[in-house]
């Protein structure tokens, strides 16, 4: 074989390589999370469809001027539906209040008072800074065993699929109208990216949150009270 054959094979060999290990972390997300998993409003009767749960844990997505993201706004009026139907009995919303001028979790409570959930029903998560902190801050932080996780479909294998490494019984609840406003192209890179830093910090290192506690009982007075 000559050394330009030999050179050749090799980097197609590389090229498999290395798509293998790309797709890998997703193809693990959608495996681990095949038969957990639901789209919103995909039926008349979807919400019947959702296992009944304690919690709702829905995952910050953006605030902008003091009012939810699109794709946020989504997230909480799917997670309200739960609500009303009698599938969750608290909301855990988990978002970010890194800095003092940005606060996802007490936009989030307000919409929700907003549309009639009442705020007993509501436990605010200020740390929830990416989908592995939420769900380990949900398990260890707030005490959860049991959770429906609500975010977008594209979003979906990824939250569920950590959420049950960290240790949840988790189903989730996807909203399917993300491709108006955003390109869905974009959204499938970031998720191989997102998927791939997943698969690290829960299966590889067991990453801790950036604040791991203290524990907290706001999530058991809220399930007391319901």
């Amino acid at each position: 074989m000559s050394l330009s054959r030999t050179i050749t094979r090799r980097c197609y060999q590389g090229v498999v390589l290395l798509s293998v290990l790309a797709l890998a972390p997703i193809t693990w997300a959608w495996l681990s999370s095949s038969g957990h998993r639901a789209v919103a409003d995909s039926s008349p009767g979807w919400v019947a469809g959702v296992p009944e749960a304690p919690v709702a844990l829905v995952l910050g997505a953006g605030v902008v001027g003091g009012v939810p993201s699109p794709m946020l706004a989504r997230r909480l009026d799917i997670s309200a539906q739960l609500y009303r139907a009698g599938r969750v009995e608290a909301l855990l919303l988990s978002g970010d209040n890194s800095r003092r001028e940005y606060d996802e979790p007490t936009v989030m409570r307000d919409y929700l008072l907003a549309r009639g959930v009442p705020a007993g029903a509501l436990v605010l998560d200020y740390a929830g800074f990416d989908t592995w902190d939420s769900c380990v801050r949900a398990r260890n932080v707030f005490g959860a065993t049991k959770v429906t996780v609500v975010t977008q479909v594209f979003h979906l294998p990824r939250a569920v699929t950590l959420c049950r490494e960290a240790g949840l019984d988790t189903f989730g609840v996807g909203d399917d109208s993300s491709k108006r406003w955003v390109s869905t192209y974009g959204l499938a890179a970031r998720e191989f990216l997102a998927s791939a830093k997943g698969l690290v910090d829960s299966v590889l290192l067991g990453s801790s949150p950036v604040f791991p506690g203290p524990r907290e009982t706001t999530l058991e007075t809220a399930l007391r009270r319901g």
